[in-house]
């Protein structure tokens, strides 16, 4: 009994730190990522290029999204959206307008 104990309390040893070790590395990934998208964001921008710069913003929106950051993933995507004022049929806008209605925007 006394050894089953050990075990215990050993196994949660190891499993506390293996929890933190991801964390870190899960936390470091997010911002590596956020860090990318940034830059796919800023880069559209110098380019003139709207299309890639809807395509960066709903996919950092979506992060933010299951961040639970409803209102920042919200602000990412309705002003390059707002910008555009016809291909309203193609996929990027059609996932910007449902991501948008999702988040409560159009």
């Amino acid at each position: 009994m006394i050894f089953c104990d050990v075990l215990r309390v050993q196994i949660s040893f190891i499993a506390s730190i293996c929890s933190r070790i991801l964390r870190v590395r899960v936390s470091y990934m997010v911002n590596e990522c956020e860090a990318c998208f940034r830059e796919a964001l800023a880069t559209a921008r110098e380019q003139g290029t709207r299309g890639y710069e809807l395509r960066a913003a709903v996919s950092f929106a979506q992060l933010r999204r299951d961040q639970g950051r409803r209102a920042e993933a919200r602000e990412l995507v309705a002003p390059v959206y707002g910008w555009f004022t016809e291909g309203f049929g193609t996929t990027d806008l059609k996932a910007a307008k449902a991501l948008l209605d999702e988040l409560g925007g159009t």
